[in-house]
Parts: C-alpha cells; sequence; structure tokens
C-alpha cells in the first residue's frame, strides 16, 4: 500500500511533533495557571480561570501553527523539534507581525 497520496501520511512529522508539544504546553500551562492563580487571589477559582486561558491561548496556537506552518514540516520528530514546536506554540502572535512585516512593500521615494 503506498501512503504518498496519503495527506495524513505526509504531515505525520507535523501532526506527532504538534501533538508532543501540545501536551508539554498543557503541563506547562497547568504550572504557570497555578503559579498566576496563587499570585493574584490564592484562590481555585483564580489557579483554574488562568490555567483555562493559558490552555486556550495554547490550543489557538496549536490551530495557527499547524495552519501556517505544518504542511512544510518534513524533518523527522526529535526533541529538539519537539522543543521549537513548544516554543513556537507559546510565541505563536510573532508569525503574524512577522508575516505583516515581510509582506509589506518598500516605500516609495
Amino acid at each position: 500500500m503506498s501512503y504518498e497520496n496519503d495527506p495524513l501520511y505526509r504531515l505525520r512529522h507535523a501532526l506527532t511533533g504538534l501533538a508532543l508539544a501540545l501536551l508539554v504546553s498543557a503541563l506547562m500551562a497547568a504550572l504557570l495557571g497555578r503559579w498566576i492563580g496563587d499570585a493574584m487571589a490564592d484562590t481555585y477559582t483564580a489557579r483554574v480561570t488562568a490555567y483555562g486561558l493559558l490552555l486556550l491561548y495554547v490550543v489557538v496556537g496549536a490551530v495557527v501553527l499547524f495552519v501556517r506552518v505544518a504542511r512544510h514540516e518534513t524533518r523527522p520528530v526529535s526533541a529538539g523539534r519537539v522543543a521549537l514546536w513548544v516554543l513556537s506554540l507559546w510565541l505563536w502572535p510573532a508569525l503574524f507581525t512577522r508575516s505583516k512585516t515581510s509582506r509589506t512593500p518598500p516605500p516609495a521615494e
């Protein structure tokens, strides 16, 4: 059976890397949510709210990253690649600032 035409097979490296990065980021969001919640109000509600917002941020980042970057990902999954995906999940708004500056035409003289 040939997998070359299967789009999920072609995206296997990106899907695996993104899933692992999302798992690590969910754990990071739990720790950050606890620290932020404790610093703000030291209540369970504050911790859950902080965790929920951080988790939403990371999941939105995963979707944005997958749509914008995943189709170009062809390298096998490694610890370094997963670390890059984790970093990218937390810094995903930078994708928009970089793409806007690179698409801006040079000023006319």
